[in-house]
């Protein structure tokens, strides 16, 4: 870790040379007036720290400035969806040097409910789970990074969740995706018809994968947005949602305007991806 980093959480060198470029640069020059703008890389230092210690935006440690001006610029960087483009960038990078091309043709969707923090945010009580809060829908590609998310209440099902995902995700065009992977509880010939209509050619396809036997099973394919999940209670943020939770890195813009922004690239992975890896 270099003399820069002092607590876990930091960027390093390495990391900071890739992230920096993707970052809106301050318009701030010298002899204009106000105040000159904070480091950026204590900036995303700062930012980390809340997503992985779960901490108050009041009790930011003082290393990484005054919380105020950090929070000011997670506030304006998630309202122009700069964690979306840098995760989306980063994604690419990571899929390119793994051989892959930029953008999946095929992935995964679950859903994952968490009792919320707050109660002035639309909430519902899922039945199966016996959970009062809000749920998180996910759709990752093969290498589990995240393309997508929506948050909904609690008590809507899985299948809404999915065309509310899938719709978002098509929001911006078409893309290459043609098979997507999902449990039983995605199953319905309407859900089933509905995917396939999405696209005028290279129609795509839902397959429902589910759980055989007795005991823990991985089950194929859809293991790797069950490792995404899992990865969320490693940081303090990603296991609740409260009002100042609406976007953390690694999170992607919610098209829906009342549901809150939740982990799109497993935030334990954030890190991770910044990095090419080192076997390819």
């Amino acid at each position: 870790m270099s003399a820069a980093c002092q607590y876990e959480t930091d960027v390093t060198d390495a990391q900071w040379d890739l992230l920096y470029p993707l970052l809106p640069k301050p318009t701030w020059t010298p002899g204009s007036r106000g105040r000159p703008p904070r480091p950026l890389r204590q900036v995303v230092n700062g930012i980390l720290e809340v997503n992985k210690t779960g901490c108050q935006w009041r009790m930011l440690p003082k290393e990484f400035g005054p919380w105020e001006t950090v929070y000011g610029y997670f506030r304006r960087w998630r309202r122009a969806g700069v964690w979306e483009r840098v995760m989306t960038a980063r994604r690419q990078v990571e899929r390119r040097c793994q051989g892959r091309l930029a953008e999946p043709s095929a992935g995964a969707i679950d859903s994952q409910s968490v009792k919320t923090a707050t109660q002035n945010q639309e909430v519902g009580f899922d039945g199966d789970k016996k959970s009062k809060g809000r749920k998180r829908h996910l759709l990752v590609d093969t290498l589990g990074l995240s393309v997508a998310v929506v948050v909904t209440a609690a008590n809507v099902e899985d299948r809404q969740g999915l065309i509310a995902l899938l719709t978002s995700y098509f929001a911006d065009g078409v893309t290459r995706l043609r098979k997507l992977w999902v449990d039983g509880g995605y199953r319905a010939e309407w859900l089933h018809a509905w995917v396939w209509s999405l696209k005028r050619t290279h129609k795509m396809d839902l397959e429902v994968v589910e759980h055989t036997g007795k005991g823990f099973q991985v089950v194929p394919h859809r293991w790797v947005v069950e490792r995404t999940f899992a990865c969320k209670p490693c940081h303090d943020r990603l296991c609740w949602l409260s009002p100042l939770n609406k976007e953390l890195p690694g999170v992607t813009v919610d098209a829906a305007p009342t549901a809150q922004s939740v982990p799109a690239s497993a935030g334990a992975r954030l890190k991770r991806i910044f990095l090419p890896n080192p076997k390819h």
